[in-house]
């Protein structure tokens, strides 16, 4: 595999100091510019923008079945080293994240076969962080 460009993604969050606070904080992101509606993050080497958006009433959910488990979309994240994986899911717990999907090993035993968490960022956007056993297999059928 080629070496992988840094992405950028900009999110709706509607209480920027929440967030601006849990992704430096809790999730120990590099806070980069901002200004009063938005703030750039190092998202694992990517770039993350969050940008106020006012809440919203309706706050539809939906969920697809995967291994059991019921996974939020959308969702986003970075495919971490299996150790980075673990050592961060533990830095999360004592951080007293709330997950939606705890750390588990998902497909075991199976071509991508993985870790993998869900939590969500205070504004509701859903974060999946992940390692490959055997990282080769990433985009494997």
């Amino acid at each position: 595999m080629k070496s992988i460009a840094p992405f950028h993604l900009a999110i709706p969050v509607w209480n920027l100091e929440a967030c601006r606070v849990f992704y430096r904080d809790i999730l120990n992101c590099e806070e980069g510019r901002s200004s009063d509606h938005w703030v750039d993050f190092n998202f694992f080497g990517h770039q993350l923008v969050i940008h106020h958006k006012p809440k919203e009433a309706s706050t539809d959910l939906h969920i697809n079945k995967v291994d059991g488990k019921q996974v939020p979309v959308p969702h986003f994240g970075v495919v971490l080293s299996w150790e980075n994986f673990e050592m961060f899911s533990e830095h999360l717990k004592l951080k007293k994240i709330e997950f939606i999907i705890a750390p588990y090993i998902r497909f075991e035993g199976l071509t991508g076969e993985q870790a993998t968490m869900f939590f969500y960022d205070p504004a509701g956007n859903a974060l999946e962080f992940k390692a490959f056993k055997d990282r080769s297999q990433i985009f494997a059928k």
